[in-house]
């Protein structure tokens, strides 16, 4: 069956309301594995690299439902997984020294090409059944279905059928029947599952798809988004992050409903014109087109971990966070310019840092050199919360800076400015001095997209940049957006973001194999 219209939809060219349909495949990679080994359905998997008998480095790209409930989830180091659930080759009911079979999983490697297979025939599904498809990510689209089904109802109107669906919608729709129809040609013709969100805009699409994991179908017809979106806690709501919920709380605000209620004005004054979008999109008020997605301008990852000054436990954050974003970046093909880490100080002090490259590169090894080296600012300091970005991305096949070229820029400091600026300003960089101004009469890192953070790190104010190409942002630094999975309610290889410099994506998502700021 083709991707045009169901038989009997009716579907009305004048329907004011549009029907989108968001995609989230279940834990793709995991899901990737089991095709290829059906053994494995049903069974805990972890899908990474560093597991291997002496290999010391490495992280998780996914984990599986089950391996979860271990305690694995994705960007933990490939140690904390192993701790949390041995491996099952390792296994031996017979050797009481041995991890016990019951309490431990599979571990796969991360085999991109493979993947890639499997999402191509999604994104041929996505593309037939959808008029605009935006691929946030390798496992992840919002597809508008407005002119191929409709929001009437499915059958005998004047005895509709119940919905099948979770969510808001009492009976049956079109819209709902069409969405089961995509879901069940993903299953058919890549052999993955995918979870469903249906909704009249983007971010109720994404809520949705997020409600009802694994394998779920939710529909959220026009006139009970409001109703369904009310009683969530805030963070299930799409653009709050981990910092914003905390800010929000702190305002009495706790639900999507109570956002919805709230001073516009104490909302604007704490988050500026973020706060007045996250308070429509609360009562289910998003007119986003969707729109086909461009490049990304930068890749970044990031984790929390209880609040530790350890600086074996952040190095070894970082080392995961590092190899999981270079590994993103040759996933895409891209070539990188700056490296840079993130640091959240307790209880929200964000500072960056970051170091310019002579010119563009793919070098995992560097993207790890450069982060524990810009980290070591941070030597002593607690942290709750660490990350690690490549940005300035390069996606034309062209000539790589060699790492001997980017030694010979460091002695100068033209690129690099870590030690220079230090020396100026202090440990941490903190300089009052204002930052140079460009040809807008902007100072360099008032734009959102020099340091985008997760979903709000830093409410309000903009952060500065250090001379010579040290990033820095205080704790009110320019509000970030992102994300975070580390309540692992989503399914992605982590789900990151993906930086385009856009403010009024400034919430979006994307994954952790092809994102941003997770």
């Amino acid at each position: 069956m083709d991707g045009g219209t169901l038989p009997g939809s009716g579907a009305d060219d004048d329907a004011p309301d549009r029907v989108v349909l968001h995609v989230d495949m279940d834990c793709f990679y995991a899901s990737c594995e089991r095709l290829r080994e059906p053994a494995l359905r049903g069974e805990p998997v972890v899908v990474g690299m560093g597991y291997e008998p002496g290999e010391t480095v490495g992280a998780v790209a996914t984990a599986s439902y089950e391996a979860r409930a271990f305690g694995v989830e994705s960007a933990m180091p490939i140690s904390e997984a192993l701790a949390a659930m041995p491996r099952r080759a390792d296994a031996d009911p017979d050797d009481p020294d041995a991890p016990d079979p019951t309490e431990s999983g599979h571990y796969r490697p991360v085999t991109l090409e493979y993947y890639k297979e499997v999402a191509a025939t999604v994104k041929d599904v996505l593309h037939d059944c959808g008029d605009v498809v935006r691929e946030v990510s390798v496992d992840e689209a919002y597809l508008d279905a407005t002119d191929r089904t409709s929001w009437a109802v499915a059958g005998d109107a004047d005895a509709p059928a119940p919905s099948a669906a979770a969510g808001a919608a009492d009976v049956r729709t079109l819209a709902e029947g069409y969405a089961r129809h995509v879901k069940e040609r993903i299953e058919r013709e890549a052999g993955v599952p995918a979870s469903v969100g249906v909704a009249p805009n983007m971010s109720t699409a994404k809520v949705a798809s997020d409600f009802d994991k694994p394998d779920g179908l939710v529909v959220v017809p026009p006139g009970t988004v409001p109703g369904f979106l009310a009683p969530l806690p805030t963070a299930e709501l799409h653009g709050v992050g981990p910092v914003t919920e905390a800010t929000l709380s702190g305002m009495g605000i706790e639900t999507a409903g109570d956002l919805a209620a709230a001073d516009p004005d104490a909302l604007a004054a704490e988050f500026g014109d973020r706060g007045v979008d996250l308070c429509a999109r609360a009562r289910g008020e998003d007119d986003r087109e969707v729109t086909p997605r461009g490049l990304p301008k930068s890749l970044s990852r990031e984790s929390s971990l209880p609040a530790t000054a350890d600086g074996d436990e952040k190095r070894s954050a970082v080392r995961a966070l590092a190899a999981d974003v270079a590994r993103r970046a040759r996933e895409r093909g891209c070539l990188y310019r700056t490296i840079g880490i993130k640091v959240v100080e307790p209880p929200y002090d964000v500072n960056t840092r970051a170091r310019s490259l002579p010119g563009p590169v793919d070098d995992p090894d560097l993207v790890e050199t450069v982060a524990l080296d810009l980290l070591e600012e941070f030597d002593g300091d607690r942290a709750r919360k660490l990350g690690v970005r490549v940005s300035k991305l390069d996606f034309a096949a062209g000539d790589q800076a060699t790492l001997g070229g980017f030694e010979e820029a460091d002695p100068a400091g033209a690129d690099d400015g870590t030690a220079a600026a230090t020396a100026r300003t202090g440990r941490h960089g903190r300089d009052d001095r204002p930052a140079a101004a460009d040809a807008n009469g902007r100072q360099d890192g008032e734009k959102l997209t020099d340091w985008v953070g997760d979903e709000g790190d830093g409410a309000s104010g903009t952060g500065g940049r250090g001379a010579n190409g040290t990033e820095r942002r205080g704790a009110n630094g320019t509000g970030g957006r992102g994300a975070s999975r580390d309540r692992n309610r989503g399914d992605g290889e982590g789900k990151g973001e993906e930086d385009e410099g856009r403010v009024d994506e400034g919430q979006e998502q994307g994954q952790a194999s092809l994102g941003d700021w997770s």
